[in-house]
């Protein structure tokens, strides 16, 4: 940015279209260029590199808000003291971060002197970028995911991966029309109940299939018994019997829930 010029952008502005800058340049159908920081994106990049095939990052993150960058010639905390280095564009295919050293840049920066230089020199403007992110934000088209230790930005779309997201919208739930025929602890004998729930209800009993039957094995804190329940959904409503008293009806948690009703409300 020249001297004379000001800077027009806080770091939000300046965010949106650096992603989509970045998510275009990524879009053109080249697998060489990636924003993604997924381990999976990150294997197959690396599968390109044993192939001996090329690809970079582009790392829209670090222009987030308070993120740290490295400044040009700043040496880097890894083995060797690489340095951050101003490069010229016809020297990035086929560069190597390990030829730019604490011992190297000094020699280098003699020869060809400093390729940002020139950089204040023509300075420019995001105000296109911003237009095409407005346009794109009207489009439904959100921005790309920030890194969890980020606060929620604005128009930011879910950080859960689909599979894992929960719905926000409550699900209708169907309520079936069961009734209770029979309890006992005598299975056989709860099932002779469902017969006799049959022979009193035909017109109903005819429409039953075989899965509208629900025969449940019930648990008790000491005791067990067999409860069964009828499905009506196949039934037509006009035809549907009420709810009755099973029979039998020898469920043997009963007295213990009065009890404890009795107690609650005591």
């Amino acid at each position: 940015m020249a001297q004379n010029q000001r800077f027009t952008w806080d770091a939000r502005e300046c965010a949106d279209p650096t992603a989509l800058d970045v998510q275009r340049c990524a879009s053109r159908g080249t697998r060489a260029v990636t924003w993604s920081r997924a381990a999976r994106t990150r294997n197959s990049k690396l599968e390109m590199v044993e192939r001996g095939a090329s690809w970079c990052i582009l790392d829209y993150n670090q222009n987030a808000k308070d993120r740290t960058t490295c400044s040009a010639y700043s040496v880097r905390p890894l083995p060797h003291a690489r340095v951050s280095t101003p490069l010229h564009w016809l020297e990035v295919p086929d560069c190597e971060p390990v030829d730019f050293t604490a011992l190297t840049i000094p020699k280098r920066f003699a020869e060809i002197g400093d390729p940002h230089a020139g950089m204040d020199a023509t300075p420019g403007s995001l105000e296109e970028l911003l237009e095409l992110a407005a346009k794109d934000e009207a489009a439904g088209l959100g921005d790309a995911p920030w890194p969890p230790h980020f606060r929620k930005m604005k128009g930011e779309p879910s950080r859960v991966a689909p599979s894992r997201a929960k719905s926000t919208a409550e699900k209708a739930r169907t309520k079936m029309p069961l009734v209770i025929v029979s309890n006992s602890p005598d299975k056989e004998a709860a099932l002779a109940g469902l017969e006799r729930w049959k022979g009193k209800h035909p017109e109903a009993a005819k429409f039953l299939t075989v899965d509208d039957v629900l025969t449940d094995s019930m648990r008790g804190r000491s005791s067990t018994w067999t409860r069964i329940r009828v499905n009506l959904r196949h039934v037509p409503e006009a035809l549907r019997p009420p709810q009755e008293t099973p029979d039998p009806d020898d469920d043997p948690t009963r007295e213990w829930r009065r009890k404890r009703r009795s107690k609650e409300n005591a």
